[in-house]
């Protein structure tokens, strides 16, 4: 299994972040929960809770808001909808709700779902021809007195764009709407303080720079709005005493609690629990500059692939006699009439980016030596061609040979050697196959 060995933290991928330790942490923190909801005593509530709040604590002072006014939810949608639901009935209606068109798209089902139902209309801002990100000025243009609410996403997920929130705010403010951000997409690597520019709710989820599990999302919504808002689920535990079972006499919690509706979901904030305590322990100008610096260079690496038209197959017929006479192994792969290339090469838009995931084969007389995969290149095409232009010239035209896979007949025990009427072929997935038939050299008299 391959394990996190870098000091840093950093984004895996789309929703997953990683730290030093996190499989271990993770298991643990998994495995004494498990102990103690097993155990039979009367301990299993009393850690649960106590957990769940820790998690809601770690992340009130990330965002900077008070207490009694952020509590859990599964999903940032699960959080807009339970916010939407509990909104006065008919404050929307005959009203605007207005996304930007790059906001994450669960939002904008959710509200297109919701719009005929309490009786807005969805109005979504849309990109410019041949932009990535929807600009500010467009959403701000869009915002009049008949938006009666705003979701600003923070960072788009996909083009991880950032808003200047203090303009957008202030201009909301004028417009007299409720205002709600999405900060999942960079919520832990930049900083933010939901009180500088105030706004009315955010959401966000514990995956991505968080480190998190999924489940784990969290809700803020100010108090004194708070306390206008019934939603539509509620339960035992959205009252100021949960043990308060008089039928007739239900009342919503002063607080963020009355969204907490049921027995509260805990296993996600648990396991969410060893992430956020690292992260608070975190120099985040240190994390956002290592992360800067790993974009950079998967920059770079993309951008070397630019520069490659197309691939093929290469057959270098090593000289193993000669490649031992020095300690550069160039001479043995240089020999007239070796060096066997083609017959076809296919465009790099035909193949996946750097030739990655294709299977490749070497058959000697039908017999399979060699089958592997190009992933498996300790340096792949992008890595090559960001050395290689550290001390060369890379001229249109010039070829890149990459190595071959493990199997090669002098390794082997017995070893193998290719003789005159012996057939070499190389076979990669969606290339092609290079086959070359062996001859003794002929010496002129």
């Amino acid at each position: 299994m391959l394990r996190n060995s870098k000091h840093e933290g950093y984004f895996l991928y789309h929703s997953i972040g990683m730290y030093p330790g996190k499989e271990e942490e993770l298991a643990a923190a998994t495995a004494e929960f498990a102990q103690i909801w097993a155990a039979p005593d009367d301990k299993q509530w009393g850690y649960v809770l106590l957990k769940r709040q820790d998690f809601i604590d770690y992340w009130r002072r990330i965002i900077n808001v008070p207490k009694g006014s952020m509590t859990t939810c599964e999903s940032v949608t699960d959080g807009m909808h339970k916010l939407m639901r509990a909104l006065p009935d008919g404050q929307l209606r005959g009203k605007r709700v207005l996304v930007a068109e790059d906001c994450f798209p669960s939002m904008h089902f959710l509200l297109a779902g919701l719009a005929p139902k309490m009786g807005f209309t969805l109005d979504t801002v849309p990109k410019r021809d041949g932009a990535s990100w929807v600009e500010p000025d467009d959403f701000m243009a869009q915002w009049g007195r008949d938006v009666g609410l705003a979701l600003l996403t923070w960072v788009t997920s996909t083009a991880s764009a950032r808003i200047d929130l203090e303009p957008l705010v202030a201009h909301g403010r004028d417009m007299g709407s409720m205002i709600g951000i999405d900060i999942t997409q960079a919520a832990g690597l930049i900083p933010f303080d939901a009180m500088e520019p105030k706004v009315d709710f955010v959401l966000s989820t514990s995956l991505k720079w968080m480190c998190g599990t999924p489940g784990a999302g969290i809700f803020y919504v100010d108090k004194a709005l708070a306390r206008e808002l019934e939603p539509e689920a509620r339960g035992w535990f959205s009252q100021n005493n949960p043990f308060s079972w008089d039928l007739d006499k239900f009342e919503y919690a002063p607080d963020i609690r009355r969204f907490d509706s049921g027995t509260p979901g805990s296993v996600a904030a648990l396991s969410s629990l060893p992430a956020l305590k690292w992260h608070a322990g975190q120099d985040h100008a240190e994390l956002a500059s290592w992360n800067r610096e790993l974009v950079d260079l998967i920059i770079k690496r993309a951008d070397a692939l630019d520069y490659i038209w197309g691939y093929s197959v290469f057959n270098e017929a090593s000289i193993r006699e000669y490649q031992r006479k020095t300690a550069q192994w160039t001479i043995g792969k240089n020999f007239d009439n070796t060096g066997g290339f083609g017959p076809e090469a296919v465009t790099a838009d035909e193949l996946p980016p750097g030739g990655n995931g294709l299977r490749i084969q070497t058959r000697l007389n039908g017999e399979i030596l060699q089958d592997a995969n190009t992933d498996d290149m300790l340096f792949d095409v992008a890595e090559t061609v960001e050395l290689l232009t550290e001390c060369l010239t890379l001229e249109p035209g010039d070829i890149l040979v990459m190595g071959t896979p493990s199997g090669v007949g002098h390794a082997r025990r017995p070893q193998l050697w290719m003789k005159a009427g012996d057939v070499c072929e190389i076979e990669i997935e969606k290339i092609g196959i290079l086959r070359n038939p062996i001859e003794d050299e002929v010496l002129p008299a």
